[in-house]
């Protein structure tokens, strides 16, 4: 029987839609297309970032450095990198729905802090019955502690549980501890698959 089922952040609940003005990014500096997201989100810095080893206010200096950039412009470049992204409000109504039958809510997300401050921005951050980032565990996924900390904060055993997320690594990591697996993409009914894994197991 499920009791609790546990999301990813970044690509599940919010997705990036349009990412023309982190593009513009690129050509306004003058380097090669990508350049922007991979000293973002693709850089031994961000790793770091993502295990509480340097802060938040470092990894945004780093960041500058790597894209040369004085970090005076370097909230311009934040807000114009995520100004894509978008809250994933069907999904939300499926998060209300297995609250409303009384199953646990998690989110486990490879992150900083600050995501924190963005769940309460979006008013989605009293969904989760445990909120289970990165930065504050010291561990990432895919490695299998990172999974287990999030069942023990949940008191499931890992066929108790759902795994959302839209990584192959991250949902293979899962799947080696027997926790049960949505692999997430824009078309995916969640609902359905939810109900599926739900009658499946319900004996």
């Amino acid at each position: 029987m499920i009791k609790a089922v546990i999301f990813d952040f970044g690509g599940v609940i919010v997705r990036t839609e349009d990412d023309s003005l982190r593009r513009a990014w690129d050509q306004r500096l003058g380097l090669p297309p990508g350049s922007v997201e991979r000293a973002i989100h693709y850089s031994d810095l961000w790793v770091q970032a993502q295990l509480g080893r340097v802060t938040y206010q470092a990894y945004w200096d780093g960041v500058a450095e790597m894209l040369r950039m004085r970090p005076a412009d370097i909230p311009s470049l934040r807000q114009d990198y995520f100004s894509g992204d978008r809250l994933n409000y069907r999904l939300v109504t499926v998060m209300r729905e297995l609250k409303e039958r009384g199953c646990q809510i998690a989110l486990l997300s490879n992150e900083v802090s600050q995501l924190r401050l963005k769940l309460r921005e979006l008013d989605i951050d009293g969904l989760f019955d445990h909120i289970l980032i990165s930065a504050e565990t010291g561990v990432m996924k895919p490695d299998p502690t990172a999974y287990r900390v999030a069942l023990q904060a949940l008191n499931a055993a890992p066929y108790e549980a759902v795994f959302v997320d839209d990584s192959l690594v991250n949902i293979r990591g899962a799947q080696q501890l027997g926790v049960h697996t949505i692999l997430f993409r824009a078309d995916t009914d969640l609902r359905a698959e939810l109900a599926r894994l739900f009658e499946d197991t319900a004996s």
